[in-house]
């Protein structure tokens, strides 16, 4: 993509307005945090106090609203703590320029790895620097820097203590990512009536597992309807594919397919029942006629061979879905309170040292994560030196923009600038105009600052550009509260704004952290983890007696992991004015294809595992054995732009398919899928760029990409 396309493209993200859900009752009770702080301030305090308590209750709200799985009353006072300690520590600093430098820069590149730790710990920290470069202008001294800081702190305490007294949908955010898992499913089964190897994108399962991780105070207060879905979902969702699969499930046409049908159609409309229970906290309400589809017929079209096997599961799976959906909804027993089995989740203070092993991983020059926090570092710094030099006064807006817009990679950071100027200069002429014309008084300043905050909380998911306008017309009357009124004009705020996202993006350009390069590296992440994960299910098929589930279900999960890592590489590469020499455009997506279908194909083989007491294979152990010993190269061979070469797996399947010429089970046509596949990636990766090239989707289990493009 050249970079006039790019920034086209980014310039219409930013500019772009989702319809999307909102959650007013959420966004009043933030605003009324946000009212009470700064009417209580202003009542028994002054101006000045009112205006950095604000900011506290503000932030604190916002972080409330992050996509995270931890309680909401923890977030807030997580990030107020954050925001007290970097208020109080720039007071501090402020009193001379180039200590206040050193403790910007210093400041800034620590929040800019805090982005190893995740993302809501980025945002968190991009507030704290935001807030404090704010803040300080407010004159004071060191003990009025320590009131300030224990009042931003307050802030934070207030929103805490309304999410404690009012909760809004307990459990919300679980509640959706369960539901969401089990909707997921349900449609799968619905496209899998009209393409029996439609694809499946595995992001909900994931979701759902992450918001499952509990600490052990949670999991004591867990909701019973909480707990065992999830579980099904994913053991429902292979036996799904085998049933519909036209090699190793029901016949292609006639009855069979007919039956298959009914039972994938019935099975969508128990999990979408389901999933609306739980989403809303209600009782199941069980359709009847889908249930009485998922028994065995006394009479009519019955399936045979595999298909009837997973048919068979698919009913016992369903059943266990009916008897858990009798439980009580929100009912906690004793027994349930000593309940140990949840996935464990760090308490606040056990993610010190995971966050302290995420930095020591990031801590490499090559880094995005490194080159992102020494990025805004300079930015930051040269922007406040900049905005101090300029004559306009209150330069901190230039530094504000430029820790605002930045992220760590280049989509994010220049659609964010676009719509970060957007949005200030239609909030700054808003309440510049309101300001200018009605010379609101201190409580009719904090009232204007309460609505645009509540205007925040409600729209903050609508749009980058609706976010940064409600942001400016909150700093706007929040300084009115103090005093300042309208003594900048809009020019030289917007002049600022515009000089802060030019450094961000200017810096990005001069100091990149591309994804198009690494396109390779995760390809070949996504094959040895894909390879690992058909190497535990073929040994599982090889020696029944010594099955491990978990080994075979920690290879699914890095399979996962890995294919995650590539489609989000690739949707960033895909924004970048950048090419990647030895990867065109469609060698990109017809591997994503091969690698789709590679793993389908070896869950298709997990679904019939065998049983502990079955026979054992040894064509089934040497299969497994060359894809064991193949790998490696092969994985290598990836990344350094070479051919791959899987001649011993070649030989393993066709002696496989010597000795079973005559029945050949679910498993050998799996390793026939699966070598198809291989030999797709070998020929996708082989192209050169620009040259067309046989379509690797053509073959069997075609069809299998997460909807995405490769891009390059």
């Amino acid at each position: 993509m050249s970079w006039s396309h790019a920034l086209k493209a980014t310039a219409r993200a930013g500019l772009a307005i989702e319809r999307t859900r909102l959650e007013p009752l959420v966004a009043l009770r933030g605003a009324c945090g946000v009212a009470l702080v700064i009417g209580l301030t202003l009542w028994l305090g002054s101006p000045t106090l009112a205006v950095s308590s604000a900011f506290g209750a503000f932030s604190s709200g916002i972080a409330t609203f992050q996509r995270s799985w931890r309680p909401r009353p923890a977030l807030a006072l997580a990030a107020a703590g954050g925001l007290a300690v970097s208020t109080f520590l720039g007071y501090l600093a402020a009193a001379h320029t180039a200590t206040f430098l050193v403790m910007v820069a210093t400041w800034t590149l620590l929040t800019g790895m805090a982005w190893a730790v995740g993302p809501v710990s980025g945002l968190v920290s991009t507030q704290m620097v935001a807030v404090m470069l704010v803040t300080v202008t407010l004159p004071t001294s060191a003990l009025g820097a320590l009131q300030h800081a224990a009042l931003i702190g307050l802030g934070g305490v207030v929103q805490a203590a309304l999410i404690v007294l009012f909760p809004v949908r307990p459990w919300g955010v679980q509640r959706d990512a369960l539901a969401d898992a089990l909707a997921a499913v349900a449609d799968y089964a619905r496209r899998l009536r009209h393409d029996p190897v439609a694809p499946f994108d595995p992001q909900p399962l994931m979701e759902a597992r992450s918001a499952a991780a509990l600490t052990p105070r949670q999991a004591r207060r867990r909701p019973r309807q909480l707990r065992g879905y999830r579980l099904l979902a994913e053991r429902i969702r292979p036996v799904l594919a085998s049933l519909a699969d036209p090699v190793v499930g029901a016949a292609p046409d006639g009855p069979e397919r007919d039956r298959a049908r009914d039972l994938l159609g019935a099975t969508a409309t128990v999990l979408d029942a389901v999933a609306h229970a739980i989403r809303w906290g209600k009782p199941v309400r069980l359709p009847p006629d889908a249930m009485a589809v998922l028994e065995v017929p006394p009479t009519g079209p019955m399936l045979s061979g595999a298909a009837r096997r997973a048919a068979l599961r698919l009913m016992a799976l369903v059943a266990d879905v009916v008897e858990s959906s009798d439980e009580p909804v929100e009912a906690v027993t004793a027994e349930g309170a000593k309940d140990r089995r949840y996935l464990p989740r760090p308490t606040v203070p056990g993610m010190v040292p995971v966050a302290l092993r995420a930095l020591r991983r990031e801590a490499r020059w090559s880094s995005p994560v490194l080159r992102h926090a020494v990025r805004v570092s300079a930015v930051a710094s040269c922007g406040y030196l900049l905005g101090t030099a300029l004559p306009w006064g209150h330069g901190y807006w230039a530094p504000l923009t430029s820790v605002m817009v930045l992220r760590p990679d280049f989509g994010q950071t220049f659609s964010r600038g676009v719509a970060r100027f957007t949005g200030t200069l239609a909030g700054v002429v808003l309440g510049g105009a309101v300001m200018a014309l009605a010379h609101p008084g201190p409580y009719v300043s904090a009232a204007l600052a309460v609505v645009c905050a509540a205007s925040l909380y409600l729209l903050m998911r609508t749009g980058f550009i609706v976010a940064s306008a409600c942001v400016t017309a909150y700093v706007v009357f929040l300084l009115g509260i103090a005093g300042e009124g309208w003594s900048q004009t809009v020019a030289a705020r917007v002049a600022l704004t515009l000089l802060g996202g030019a450094l961000a993006m200017a810096a990005y350009v001069v100091f990149p952290a591309w994804e198009t390069p690494l396109l390779r590296d995760r390809l070949a992440d996504w094959l040895g983890a894909n390879g690992r994960y058909a190497v535990a299910v073929f040994d599982v098929h090889a020696r029944p007696a010594d099955r491990r589930p978990r080994q075979v279900r920690e290879a699914l999960l890095d399979a996962r992991a890995a294919r995650a890592a590539w489609e989000q590489s690739e949707a960033r590469a895909h924004k970048e004015p950048v090419r990647h020499r030895g990867l065109s455009r469609g060698a990109a997506r017809a591997a994503q294809t091969a690698l789709s279908t590679m793993g389908r194909v070896t869950m298709l083989v997990e679904a019939h595992l065998p049983a502990p007491d079955a026979p054992a294979s040894k064509e089934a152990e040497e299969f497994a054995e060359a894809l064991r010993r193949s790998l490696p190269e092969a994985v290598t061979a990836v990344r350094e732009r070479r051919v791959a070469e899987w001649g011993e797996v070649h030989e393993a399947l066709e002696r496989w398919q010597d000795r079973e010429e005559e029945r050949p089970g679910v498993a050998v046509r799996g390793a026939e899928l699966l070598v198809e596949a291989l030999d797709d990636l070998t020929q996708a990766l082989a192209r050169r760029p620009g040259k067309p090239g046989k379509d690797s989707g053509s073959g069997p289990g075609s069809g299998q990409g997460s909807g995405q493009g490769g891009r390059s």
